[in-house]
């Protein structure tokens, strides 16, 4: 998962000059990251890594990144 977001995050920086600061996941999705990202603890230590915040909904059906200007709480879920 973490590869397959790697990817995403250097398109979306190629497209717009700059790079995402939200993440939307469906719950299964959200899982296999927290598998590839296992040392790290926390959500918060995971959004700090990420450099994004999370938006967890069951109908994302596939993972895709986004920026907002507005302060968003350290993760939503759906």
């Amino acid at each position: 998962m973490i590869s397959f977001l790697y990817r995403l995050t250097s398109r979306f920086e190629r497209e717009h000059g700059y790079r995402p600061n939200l993440i939307y996941l469906n719950p299964e999705h959200f899982a296999a990251l927290r598998g590839d990202l296992a040392e790290i603890r926390g959500l918060g230590e995971l959004v700090r890594f990420l450099g994004m915040e999370m938006i967890v909904d069951p109908e994302v059906r596939h993972p895709r990144l986004a920026w907002s200007a507005g302060a968003w709480p350290m993760a939503v879920a759906g």
